[in-house]
């Protein structure tokens, strides 16, 4: 782990444990309630995951080197705004190594165990004292505590993910936006569980029976999340991380529907690693996966966000670069800077023999410029692909942009054999 991560890391669970020593010697024992309340949370968070075990570990295999939300939240955020701050501690401790234990190994090392833990302590300890400060207490959740509801989740929220984010940020070599903050839809399945969370609270506070109710939705809402991480995880290439080539197809037509919306037309570039067979031949299918898995990481540096990047397969990707003003000029100047980093590629690998590094890779691409008016898919990868072995035949490791649809001169129709002079080049009609 790199130095400054360490240091972060420890800094973090050291405040952590710091904080939870101040609040337990500074606050009174708690009494016969709120001890049955912190057992039921806790035991209650421990038979959720055993409850949802399976479908757990299926989600944490198809979302590998993701954000992962998984759902606990309810109880350690309804700790926190019911409970005191020790018990709501407690319950976050039960709960996440209990949950690290069942479905984080041996995939997640005990460290991160330890640091995410860490992470929602500081957000149960932030969520309450912003409940102490707005509110009067627990007692008052029910009839007018939804301010102090809403600041909790905020200040539980901003606290946990901005922990994570950091660490994230620190760990990754290239970081961007979604994988430090998560795709948008995590973070509202998040808000959805710490609004749960906020419910089973006033429900523990009325009537503690009442919060077994809590455990069918959220059960529900495991097993819709799982449907929607499968349908990511079945239009990813295993192999790179990019789009498969169905996935990519029917994006793909979804942009050509949707036009340029102002944007100027886009364009589809076509890749083929050259020679990539013999990489496989003499260093083995290993390190050309790893070869693939590079040259995905060096395509999705040159393109952007919106940019749609797949594979089709073998050593073959397709790239659908959004709408612009440069038109053909900016679609080939983005294929020359995607064709100058492979070049530059080095893949290093460790092996048996010793530490294996892999260079002077060459990509061919051709393109096809979409005109103003659309155009069939199909037709334009068929431009790019014959553009790409244009390439190819003239020397390879070349840029080679193919013409649009709209800028082909037009094709004169045949003439009929009567107006067609005499002569040799005379037709018969039965032809």
């Amino acid at each position: 782990m790199p130095h400054r991560l360490a240091t972060s890391v420890l800094a973090v669970e050291a405040t952590a444990l710091g904080l939870v020593v101040v609040v337990a010697t500074r606050t009174p024992f708690p009494d016969g309630p709120q001890i049955l309340h912190t057992v039921l949370l806790a035991g209650l968070g421990v038979v959720h995951t055993e409850t949802a075990i399976g479908v757990e570990r299926i989600r944490r295999r198809v979302t590998a080197g993701g954000n992962h939300a998984n759902l606990s939240s309810v109880w350690t955020f309804a700790g926190a705004l019911v409970l005191p701050p020790a018990c709501a501690v407690a319950v976050a401790v039960v709960v996440h190594l209990h949950v690290w234990a069942r479905t984080g190994r041996p995939r997640v090392p005990l460290y991160r165990g330890v640091y995410s833990t860490a992470t929602i302590v500081l957000a149960c300890l932030a969520a309450s004292a912003v409940v102490t400060l707005v509110g009067r207490g627990p007692a008052a959740l029910p009839a007018d505590g939804v301010p102090g509801i809403v600041l909790a989740l905020l200040a539980y929220t901003t606290v946990n993910n901005g922990l994570v984010a950091g660490a994230v940020a620190m760990s990754a070599p290239q970081p961007d936006l979604v994988r430090v903050l998560g795709h948008w839809d995590d973070n509202l399945l998040e808000t959805a569980t710490l609004s749960l969370g906020a419910l089973t609270a006033v429900a523990l506070i009325v009537n503690p029976w009442l919060v077994l109710l809590a455990l069918p939705p959220l059960l529900v809402l495991h097993r819709a999340v799982l449907v929607r991480h499968l349908e990511e995880a079945a239009s990813i290439d295993g192999k790179t991380g990019l789009l498969n080539a169905a996935a990519w197809h029917a994006q793909a037509e979804k942009v050509l529907r949707r036009g340029g919306r102002g944007q100027g037309p886009g364009a589809v570039l076509v890749l083929d690693l050259d020679h990539f067979k013999n990489v496989n031949d003499t260093h083995g299918h290993l390190v050309g996966d790893r070869v693939l898995a590079a040259v995905a990481g060096a395509l999705r540096a040159e393109v952007r966000d919106r940019d749609l990047v797949g594979r089709f397969g073998g050593e073959e990707f397709v790239v659908m670069l959004a709408g612009g003003d440069g038109g053909s000029a900016e679609a080939e100047a983005v294929a020359e800077r995607i064709r100058r980093r492979v070049a530059d590629l080095r893949v290093e690998m460790p092996t048996p023999d010793g530490p294996l590094t892999v260079c002077g890779l060459t990509v061919s691409i051709g393109g096809a410029l979409s005109p103003d008016e659309g155009a069939d898919l199909r037709t334009l990868l068929q431009i790019a692909d014959t553009a790409l072995y244009a390439g190819k035949r003239a020397g390879r490791n070349i840029v080679r942009m193919g013409v649009p649809v709209s800028a082909r001169p037009p094709v004169a129709p045949l003439r009929h054999s009567s107006e067609l002079p005499p002569g040799p080049a005379s037709i018969d009609d039965s032809a």
